[in-house]
C-alpha cells in the first residue's frame, strides 16, 4: 500500500488496508461505530436482562432435549470460547454431545486441550473426521483460485456437518461460542461472507480439484431452507449473554481444566494458523489481528497500546512459521515452487466463480420453495 495514503483509527487499530475504512472527523473508523451500534443492542444492555435471557434459554434447551441422552450439541476446537461453552454447560447442568471435526489439521495442543476438557467434565465426545484426500483436494482447489477465505471448506464441514449428527441423534439444540466482545468486527474483503455458498465452493472445485467430493457434506441454500422448515434447530449463543472477559476465561479453563494457550486467537489449527499468519499476510497483505484486537479494545477488554504493541510482534513465532511453511506443502503434495507460484497468482474474487445468488441459480431454489415449501409445511404440522 501507497505510505502516502495509509492511514489507521485512531481509536482501534483498524486501517486503510481494509479498503471499505472510513474515518470520521476525529479519525475514528466506521468499524468502531458499527461495533457500538451493535453492542448497545446486545451486550451493553443490562446484566440482569441478559442473564434472564440466558436462563429461559438453558430451560428451552431442556425442555426441548426431554427424553433424549443430549439435549444439546456443542462444536469443541479447543479453542477459547468452544472449550469455554463447554465449561458453561457443565455447570448450567445441560447434558450436550461435544462434536469435534477433525480435517486433518488438528495441532498436538488442540488434541490435547480436548481430551483434557472431555475427562474433566465427563461429556461424550463425537469425533467427525472427514475424507483427507477429499478435503486437501478442495482445500488445494481454493488455494489454486486465488481466493481470499481458503477457510470456507472448513466451515461448510462444520455447519453442514451439525445438522446431519443432530438429526441422527434428534437433537434440536445448537450451543456455539459466537460472541461480539472478541469477533464483531471483520472486514468484508477480508473472508467470504456466504460461508454457505455451495455454488461458489462447487464451482470453485469442479474448475481446480481432481477428485470427486463424494463424503464431503454440503449444505447449500435448499437444504437450509429444508432444515428450517422441518427440523427447527434452536440456536443460543451464552456468550453474549454473558460478560465475557477473554483473558479472565483463559485463566478460568487453565485453572479447571488444565487448559493451554495456542497465541493466536484460531491457532489451534494448524493450517488456520498458517493461513491466518502466513498466507493471508504474504498473498493478500492482510493481518487479521487489527479485527481481532479492535474488537478487544471496542469492547474494552485491551487499550489500543496493548493492541500496537502485539501488531509489532511476528503474527507468531518465526521458526513456527518456516516448519509450518514446509508441513503445509509436504501435506498438499505441493514442492516449493509449486506453492510459490500459488501464492504469487493474483488475487480472484469469490463472485468470480458464480454464487448461489446469481439468477438461474436462486431461480432454481425459488422454484423448489414455491413447488416443495407448502409439502414441507404440511409435514413439519404432522411432526408436531
Amino acid at each position: 500500500m501507497d505510505n502516502k495514503n495509509y492511514r489507521m483509527c485512531t481509536r482501534c487499530v483498524m486501517d486503510t488496508t481494509a479498503p471499505e475504512i472510513v474515518f470520521d472527523e476525529k479519525g475514528v473508523c466506521n468499524f468502531c461505530k458499527e461495533y457500538d451500534v451493535l453492542a448497545v443492542k446486545t451486550v451493553l444492555r443490562p446484566l440482569d436482562v441478559r442473564l434472564k435471557e440466558l436462563d429461559e434459554a438453558v430451560l428451552k434447551i431442556k425442555e426441548l432435549g426431554k427424553g433424549q441422552k443430549y439435549d444439546c450439541l456443542i462444536g469443541l476446537s479447543g479453542g477459547v470460547d468452544s472449550s469455554y461453552i463447554c465449561l458453561w454447560a457443565k455447570k448450567v447442568g445441560l447434558r450436550p454431545l461435544i462434536v469435534h471435526f477433525d480435517n486433518g489439521w488438528n495441532s498436538e495442543l488442540a488434541v490435547k486441550n480436548i481430551e483434557n476438557i472431555i475427562q474433566k467434565l465427563g461429556f461424550d465426545l463425537h469425533t467427525h473426521v472427514i475424507s483427507w484426500e477429499e478435503f486437501k483436494d478442495l482445500q488445494l482447489a481454493y488455494l489454486k483460485a486465488s481466493v481470499i477465505d481458503i477457510e470456507v471448506p472448513t466451515d461448510q464441514l462444520i455447519f453442514a456437518s451439525l445438522f446431519k449428527i443432530a438429526k441422527k441423534y434428534k437433537i434440536k439444540s445448537v450451543v456455539n461460542g459466537l460472541n461480539i466482545v472478541t469477533e464483531a468486527i471483520l472486514p468484508r474483503s477480508w473472508v467470504y461472507m456466504d460461508k454457505l455458498d455451495i455454488v461458489n465452493l462447487t464451482n470453485i472445485h469442479k474448475k481446480f480439484g481432481t477428485i470427486p467430493l463424494k463424503n464431503f457434506p454440503k449444505l447449500g441454500l435448499t437444504k437450509q431452507y429444508i432444515n428450517r422448515i422441518l427440523y427447527k434447530m434452536n440456536s443460543v449463543a451464552p456468550l453474549n449473554l454473558l460478560d465475557y472477559n477473554k483473558n479472565e476465561v483463559k485463566e478460568t479453563l487453565i485453572n479447571e481444566l488444565g487448559w493451554r494457550d495456542y497465541g493466536g486467537k484460531h491457532y489451534e489449527s494448524v493450517f488456520t494458523r498458517f493461513y491466518q499468519g502466513y498466507i493471508l499476510l504474504k498473498k493478500f497483505g492482510v493481518d487479521k489481528r487489527k479485527a481481532h484486537l479492535s474488537t478487544m479494545i471496542a469492547s474494552g477488554q485491551i487499550t489500543r497500546e496493548e493492541a500496537l504493541q502485539e501488531l509489532a510482534r511476528p503474527t507468531y513465532d518465526e521458526k513456527l512459521q518456516k516448519e509450518d511453511l514446509e508441513y503445509v506443502i509436504k501435506k498438499f503434495g505441493l514442492t516449493q515452487s509449486e506453492f510459490d507460484e500459488l501464492m504469487n497468482k493474483p488475487t480472484v474474487p469469490h463472485e468470480f466463480y458464480g454464487t448461489q445468488w446469481d439468477k438461474h441459480e436462486f431461480r432454481k431454489h425459488y422454484i423448489f420453495k414455491r413447488l416443495v415449501g407448502p409439502l414441507l409445511n404440511v409435514v413439519a404440522a404432522i411432526k408436531k
